[in-house]
């Protein structure tokens, strides 16, 4: 794993989380993730794994950071999309639009950590979005809660900015000692 780098959006996304959970605190993780490495896109994994271990440490508030970082990323990346993308995934049907935004999901997640591997399966309403090799799961001893909650807020985020509200459930946890991460979706109807 050495020389894996963290993708940009990423370490933005949790910048700015951190800024906004802990405005007294970002100067501590400024100097893990800030200054130039962040502007030249070259946080490296030892720097990201300290910043989760401090954040895990922090308690309660790690999870509203990794809720905030990935709905961040998930607002960002569809800002990034030229609007010709945007449009042809909104034209699209229903039904293929939720296997459009749940690949730009899984897109997205993957350019944050490049060995993290995921698998979408879509049924009607229901998906499932797993994750194996997640940079936020990776732990010594298991949690005692799950910490897939970066993934989860990215997908919801992408599923509203594309007008498909929906609501998901982490089921499985590696950092809790699950064989991997995974994240049930239920997309709703309304529109």
């Amino acid at each position: 794993m050495i020389g894996v780098e963290i993708g940009r959006v990423l370490v933005a996304s949790m910048h700015q989380a951190i800024a906004d959970e802990f405005p007294t605190r970002v100067d501590f993780y400024d100097h893990w993730l800030g200054g130039q490495r962040m502007r030249d896109g070259s946080v490296g994994l030892a720097p990201m794994t300290a910043v989760l271990g401090f954040l895990r440490a922090e308690g309660e508030p790690y999870h509203a950071v990794m809720s905030r970082a990935g709905g961040y990323a998930a607002d960002w990346t569809f800002d990034s999309l030229g609007a010709l993308e945007r449009r042809f995934i909104q034209a699209q049907p229903r039904w293929w639009r939720v296997r459009s935004v749940l690949r730009l999901a899984a897109r997205t997640i993957r350019a944050g950590y490049e060995p993290t591997k995921t698998k979408v399966r879509i049924r009607k309403n229901q998906a499932s979005f797993e994750v194996r090799q997640s940079l936020f799961c990776r732990v010594r001893a298991p949690q005692g809660a799950a910490l897939c909650d970066y993934h989860s807020a990215l997908i919801v985020q992408m599923l509203r900015r594309f007008d498909l509200p929906s609501t998901v459930a982490i089921e499985q946890c590696t950092g809790t000692h699950g064989p991997h991460c995974l994240v049930a979706i239920e997309v709703g109807t309304a529109e």
